[in-house]
């Protein structure tokens, strides 16, 4: 069972770890005065930030629409767009992503 988060200890609109076991991201989404707790991001897929992938991704989730950030699309996309999270070894350092054969 997923803890229970705390909105008002929350920064407005910085994404960060979600503590339910079936998302993978967990944000505080605050525009035009409203706040909504967000969780975005499948757990249960591997990581494909290739180029060919990310483009898919964005015309599946229609990101190139005007979307609102109190929507889980907006906060996916808007992932997506920088890249994808940065892979590392748990130790700081990055790590290369998987070679393709």
């Amino acid at each position: 069972m997923a803890k229970k988060l705390d909105k008002k200890s929350m920064p407005c609109n910085k994404p960060r770890k979600s503590p339910n076991p079936k998302k993978k991201k967990v944000v505080k989404a605050c525009e035009g005065g409203k706040e909504k707790i967000i969780h975005f991001g499948a757990s249960g897929y591997k990581h494909n930030y290739s180029e060919g992938a990310r483009k898919s991704f964005r015309a599946r989730h229609g990101c190139d629409k005007k979307n609102s950030k109190l929507s889980a699309r907006y906060w996916a996309c808007t992932l997506w767009k920088a890249g994808g999270p940065k892979l590392t070894t748990g130790k700081g350092r990055k790590k290369s992503p998987p070679k393709r054969g």
